[in-house]
C-alpha cells in the first residue's frame, strides 16, 4: 500500500505573529514554523497503518511551501516517513486552496498512491478546503474530519464524530481522508 500524506508548514501556535510590511502577510522574523498539527495527525495515522500492515506499506510526505518548509519534511522523515517531497515555485506564494489542490494533485499522481491523508484544516488560514478539493480533482471518495481509520483489504472504514454520535464511512481504495484529532 502506498500512503501519501499532504502537509503544510505553519507558524507555531505559540509564536507572536505580526503583520508584514506589505500589510497582507505576516512578518516571519523570529517565527518558528511547524508541521500543521492536523497534518501531523494524518502523518501519525499513516505511520500506524504502515505498522499494522507489517511494513507492507510506504508513507510519502508531500509539502508545498517555500524553502523553509524543508524543515517540516525533515521532521516527517524523523517521525518515520519513508519519503519526503518538497514542491515550491515563487509563483505559488499566496496561492489559494484550489491552486494548492491542483499542485498536490499533480504530485500525488506522479508518486502513485492507494490512500491520501491530509489534515482537516490548516491552523494558519483555516480554509479546510485543500483535502476535499484534492479528492474532487482526483474523482475519489473522501471522508472529512476522521478520528479513527481502519484499512480492510481494498477498503477503508472511517469514523467521524457528528452531532450526537459517530458516523462510519466505508469507502473503496483509493480514497482521500482528512484527519481530526
Amino acid at each position: 500500500m502506498r500512503i501519501v500524506v499532504c502537509a503544510k508548514q505553519v507558524p507555531d501556535t505559540e509564536a507572536k505573529v505580526t503583520v508584514g510590511k506589505d500589510g497582507r502577510s505576516i512578518d516571519e522574523t523570529g517565527i518558528t514554523f511547524i508541521i500543521n498539527p492536523y497534518d501531523e495527525f494524518a502523518l501519525e495515522e499513516g505511520l500506524r497503518i504502515r505498522e499494522r500492515l507489517g511494513g507492507q506499506a510506504t508513507v510519502a510526505m508531500v509539502c508545498v511551501g517555500p524553502p523553509r518548509a524543508e524543515e517540516a519534511l525533515r521532521t516527517g522523515l524523523a517521525m518515520g516517513a519513508d519519503q519526503a517531497v518538497h514542491i515550491w515555485d515563487d509563483s505559488l506564494a499566496g496561492a489559494d486552496a484550489g491552486a494548492m489542490a491542483a499542485v498536490l494533485c499533480a504530485a500525488v499522481v506522479q508518486l502513485g498512491f492507494d490512500l491520501i491523508l491530509c489534515g482537516r484544516v490548516a491552523i494558519d488560514d483555516a480554509s479546510a478546503q485543500v483535502g476535499l478539493r484534492l479528492a474532487e480533482r482526483l474523482g475519489l471518495p473522501h471522508a472529512n474530519a476522521v478520528t479513527r481509520l481502519e484499512v480492510q483489504g481494498q477498503r477503508v472504514i472511517a469514523h467521524r464524530e457528528v452531532e450526537g454520535g459517530v458516523e462510519v464511512v466505508d469507502m473503496p481504495l483509493p480514497a482521500v481522508v482528512t484527519a481530526q484529532k
